[in-house]
């Protein structure tokens, strides 16, 4: 099955799950059903925006987007994260007041929404596992893993709360599920603002790749590199080489073939090198 059909399932799947849990958290009075369900309806934007991004990313380069349409994908998960963290943190507006005074709610009800939940997301995660998948496909498949692991805190938590009647356990865990999933968009949103920031992609030493380009046999010297990152995943490079004066046409062909290679070894997917040589005033073109 296609990435694009599995996230088709998924989404599906999601989307109405969702509705699902709206209603049932408000029949079961409970907190940690609706908190789920805020979260759901993020995995839902997010499984969309993907199902979306997938066919988005076939698109060539134009004249408007000289390096394609691959940061629509980290735009997607700016949204996806922006609302994941405002409801999580209406959740804790709300859960937070109901510990302190807790709120009877239907252990019953809550139970078989929790069945149900493991039910519906590890089918949608089943669903997108497999095969030759996508990073949007991969990076869905746990988001919808975390979600089923939250669905087993909640039929846990129903149990104990039919059985022993503290009511308490429900905004408590209405709150773990919260702060959770804010540590992670919180951690996502930093790594997506690292992108449009044009920072250097973590996963590459930027002091380590200058000095296997400097070591190439006919360079002397480099400067203006520019490193960044379109989508987290494709990486950009342009550097200035110098080499020494002279060197002939063949040379200078073997020495950015080798730069090239450097490049591709350090995982940069599309690197642009110029070739100087000593003594030549090439300080228009810099930037700083």
């Amino acid at each position: 099955m296609s990435v694009r059909k599995r996230l088709k399932v998924a989404f599906f799947l999601n989307f109405f799950f969702t509705i699902i849990e709206f209603v049932g958290g408000a029949l079961t009075n409970s907190m940690a059903i609706m908190s789920d369900a805020v979260h759901d309806l993020g995995d839902t934007i997010a499984i969309g925006s993907a199902l979306w991004l997938e066919k988005v990313a076939e698109r060539k380069r134009d004249s408007n987007y000289t390096y394609g349409y691959r940061r629509f994908s980290t735009l997607g998960a700016l949204l996806t994260s922006i609302i994941l963290f405002a409801g999580s943190i209406l959740i804790l507006s709300e859960a937070i007041p109901r510990l302190m005074e807790p709120q009877e709610v239907m252990a019953k009800g809550m139970l078989w929404m929790a069945v149900l939940g493991i039910i519906f997301n590890g089918l949608a995660a089943w669903r997108l596992h497999g095969g030759n998948a996508s990073l949007n496909n991969r990076a869905v498949m746990l988001h919808l893993m975390e979600d089923v692991l939250g669905w087993v805190a909640v039929l846990i938590g129903s149990i104990v709360i039919h059985y022993t009647g503290w009511y308490w356990i429900d905004p408590l865990m209405s709150i773990g599920i919260a702060l959770f999933i804010l540590f992670h968009v919180v951690r996502n949103i930093r790594k997506i603002l690292s992108v449009f920031l044009q920072s250097v992609p973590a996963e590459i030493d930027r002091e380590e790749m200058e000095a296997a380009l400097t070591a190439l046999d006919g360079v002397s010297d480099l400067h203006d590199l520019h490193l960044w990152s379109l989508d987290g995943t494709y990486n950009v490079l342009s550097v200035h080489l110098v080499v020494l004066s002279g060197a002939s046409e063949a040379q200078q062909q073997n020495i950015r073939g080798q730069a090239l290679e450097v490049a591709r070894r350090f995982g940069v997917q599309h690197p642009t090198i110029a070739l100087e040589f000593e003594g030549e005033d090439c300080s228009w073109e810099r930037d700083c």
